[in-house]
């Protein structure tokens, strides 16, 4: 069944990267109009075709990568990731529901369904697996640590002893400081941003996640914040979707190899988180069999 699957869809997508190149203006046109029986009959990418919709899970507080501005359309890398599968399935953006997803309810959602997708700065772990599966990765990060510009006590993760470190319930910035750092004061918080007023305030001495979402906060604080040290954890950031849907995640994964080629990933980078981090390197689907 994958096989056929993932022949129908390669035809399709083909199809549709050229559609898209030819736009040449990031994917903002309307997709071209998808014929849901390309793909498998029951498939979730017959399905979502033929709604004509899809709901994503994002994070609406993190720069550079999913942010929800006043305006009230989400934007960065992980919300240009979502367009770009949508537009493959022939959904546009505004066929789109965008759903907050933080740390905490990103696995819950999936498995209850009320998302189709989560795009959200997802690190690919062995435990997560255990509940949901993962296409990608399509950015690999790391974690690090972020600071008052003038703070001159803190590095490195080796600094953090009797310092009070925030996080985020869930993440697996905190569980790493939890196990690996024990000596170090753990607070935890619903988002990220929750944690930037102690920071300013002197209720937290660092805040820790992953390098690039810092690198939004530090981005927008006119010079408040910095980040310190080099990352010390590796993040693949991965597509969160249902367990045992195999086929729509080695469709998305097909997916991305295509845009890794034909230049729309490195686009919708450039677009966005681009225009304050390096380019990245282009990483290696990791087509993993569930157990």
């Amino acid at each position: 069944m994958y096989t056929r699957t993932r022949m129908v869809a390669l035809g399709a997508a083909a199809v549709l990267a050229l559609a898209a190149c030819s736009s040449g203006d990031g994917g903002e046109d309307e997709p071209e109009e998808v014929d849901p029986s390309a793909f498998a009959e029951g498939s979730t990418m017959a399905a979502l075709a033929d709604a004509g919709a899809i709901t994503i899970g994002t994070k609406f507080d993190q720069p550079l990568f999913g942010l929800k501005p006043p305006s009230g359309d989400p934007e960065g890398f992980d919300v240009e990731i979502g367009k770009i599968i949508a537009a493959e399935l022939g959904i546009p953006e505004d066929g789109i529901e965008w759903v907050e997803t933080v740390s905490a309810n990103r696995e819950p959602y999936i498995e209850g369904g009320q998302v189709d997708i989560v795009v959200a700065t997802y690190t690919i772990n062995d435990e997560r697996k255990e509940v949901i599966s993962f296409a990608g990765p399509y950015y690999n990060a790391g974690q690090a640590l972020m600071v008052m510009s003038d703070n001159e006590d803190i590095m490195g993760p080796d600094d953090l002893a009797g310092k009070n470190v925030c996080s985020v319930e869930g993440s697996t910035p905190a569980a790493n400081i939890a196990e690996n750092y024990p000596d170090a004061e753990l607070s935890l918080f619903g988002a990220y941003t929750d944690c930037l007023e102690p920071l300013r305030n002197g209720q937290v001495d660092v805040v820790t996640t992953d390098n690039v979402i810092l690198a939004g906060y530090v981005s927008e604080s006119d010079e408040e914040f910095k980040v310190v040290g080099e990352p010390f954890t590796e993040e693949p950031y991965g597509i969160g979707l249902a367990r045992e849907d195999t086929d729509f995640r080695m469709w998305i994964n097909d997916v991305l190899e295509e845009i890794f080629e034909d230049g729309r990933w490195l686009e919708a980078w450039n677009e966005t988180a681009g225009t304050v981090l390096p380019e990245p390197e282009v990483p290696t689907i990791d087509r993993y069999e569930i157990e």
